[in-house]
């Protein structure tokens, strides 16, 4: 079959916690890529991502990156990791942003502030509540699948 390649070094950033959970299929099929690290909170007020961690190896010219996140629910989370790897040079046409379930709000705020990253998400849910959680969604990704609350 015909496909694309990445080509140069290839970088996964998983956005701490629930990126985790996809990090292991993703090093199944790139077993040779480095790994950086973005942790977020979000601020349960202000429905904004606080940043407590980060930890990227140092990316290429030629470098490209795939960002994971499970869920994109606003959005912010993304764009916080986005304008992150753009400061260390990376161009948007060299970034993937991979999510099993998104909210159209969150799709669109990525898409506006980031109009060349290629955006790769399994199911799309109609829209948000007034908590900023997906609807219908499925609760808290990285609760469910590390067995908290």
């Amino acid at each position: 079959m015909k496909g694309e390649g990445i080509a140069g070094e290839l970088i996964i950033v998983p956005i701490l916690r629930a990126g985790l959970a996809m990090l292991p299929s993703f090093l199944h099929f790139y077993p040779e890529a480095s790994v950086g690290f973005l942790g977020m909170r979000r601020n349960e007020k202000t429905k904004e991502p606080n940043l407590y961690y980060e930890n990227l190896p140092p990316f290429q010219q030629n470098s490209s990156v795939i960002v994971i996140d499970p869920m994109i629910a606003t959005g912010g989370s993304g764009i916080l990791a986005l304008e992150k790897i753009k400061q260390k040079g990376i161009p948007e046409e060299r970034i993937i942003y991979v999510g099993i379930l998104a909210a159209k709000e969150g799709i669109e705020r990525v898409k506006n502030m980031f109009p060349k990253v290629h955006l790769v998400i399994g199911q799309i849910d109609p829209h948000l509540d007034q908590n900023a959680f997906i609807v219908p969604g499925l609760g808290d990704f990285g609760d469910r699948y590390f067995g908290t609350e």
